[in-house]
């Protein structure tokens, strides 16, 4: 039996129950493709699951404001993937009528779809011979065939697509790619794949020589960057906050977040010093209180956030910057904000 077909039916008889599985529509499939990118299926399911209720069709999602779908999306990261989510679903219904592209080619055109996404829609929608090529095909394929070209160089890329290719089932390519997808996540994992009952395994190179841990290869990750954030939380007796947007091209643009002094040095003593304290406290008494003793650490892909809460007890500032609100505690959980805000808010606001 050749490659794809041991892949299909090993899928047919393992594969896992997913919503995204009972359909062919390509408004669920890009949804959950767009939502399941470096994100683990145990996370992404509530997530789809509430993305489709909310938002039933590309016009509901297109009409949303991009405040609603990045409240939606928070605690997923990668930011950027919400907003050309809600990019993309406006230019399919307002300029494409509601329709999506039904090619590969026509795919790659829409905002945040790439060659993996663009595959997965083109095989599962419309039975088109393109393979995906993802981190559990990556994996499959260098151990299987042996391969140590790292899958992270422009030559792993060309290497592996150009393979993933000659695999293709033309045949049967959505069963294909989600087997292949499939048996990476479930069968070829990265730490202690079930190698003893591979299907694969008597003809796999890594396992035959003893390599499998070796593979795939991936060059070394960039230098992780250290951040200090020190957030001010203002902590009124009329239960009153300040909120402020963050705006440019760095992490988390267009959520919510309280005021920042990014210092590493910063402490109770200088925050009173320091201008962007001066400004919304003016002339008011005020008391500073740390909020932890130790730096909450919150890890992103390229950097490491050391990050500090500051009770600012006063009262609430009459005009702030017209970059900040003054927000009520109870209205501070509509507003779109980075997972580490917002379990800062669950336990902060509740308790208060």
């Amino acid at each position: 039996m050749i490659f794809s077909k041991k892949l299909i039916t090993w899928y047919l008889q393992n594969k896992r129950s997913m919503p995204w599985r009972e359909t062919k529509n390509p408004y669920h499939i890009w949804l959950s493709e767009i939502i399941l990118q470096q994100t683990r299926v145990a996370q992404g399911l509530p997530y789809y699951i509430s993305f489709t209720e909310t938002f039933s069709t590309v016009f509901d999602l297109a009409n949303a404001s991009e405040e609603e779908v990045l409240k939606l999306w928070q605690g997923l990261g990668y930011y950027s993937r919400a907003r050309n989510l809600h990019a993309t679903a406006k230019y399919v219904a307002n300029d494409l009528n509601g329709v999506f592209p039904t090619s590969y080619k026509g795919l790659l055109h829409l905002k945040g779809v790439g060659d993996y996404t663009a595959s997965a829609i083109a095989s599962i929608c419309y039975a088109e011979a393109v393979p995906v090529v993802d981190g559990n095909v990556y994996r499959v394929l260098s151990r299987y065939f042996g391969l140590d070209t790292p899958i992270n160089s422009a030559k792993g890329v060309k290497e592996f697509k150009e393979l993933a290719i000659t695999l293709m089932d033309h045949d049967e390519p959505a069963e294909y790619n989600q087997a292949i997808m499939e048996f990476g996540a479930l069968q070829c994992k990265p730490k202690k794949p079930y190698c003893i009952i591979c299907p694969l395994r008597d003809s796999c190179e890594a396992l035959k020589n003893g390599k499998i841990e070796e593979l795939p290869v991936k060059i070394k990750k960039l230098k992780i960057k250290k951040r200090y954030f020190n957030y001010l939380v203002f902590f009124t007796e009329n239960k009153k906050t300040i909120i402020q947007q963050r705006v440019g091209s760095g992490i988390w643009k267009g959520l919510y977040e309280f005021p920042l002094i990014e210092s590493e040095t910063i402490n109770t003593d200088t925050i009173a010093s320091h201008s962007v304290f001066r400004e919304m406290i003016k002339d008011k008494e005020y008391e500073i209180v740390s909020y932890q003793e130790e730096p909450i650490v919150h890890k992103l892909s390229h950097q490491h956030l050391y990050t500090r809460f500051y009770i600012i007890k006063s009262d609430a500032p009459s005009k702030v910057n017209h970059d900040q609100k003054i927000v009520d505690y109870e209205e501070i959980h509509t507003y779109p904000v980075p997972i580490l805000l917002g379990n800062f808010i669950d336990v902060f606001f509740q308790k208060n």
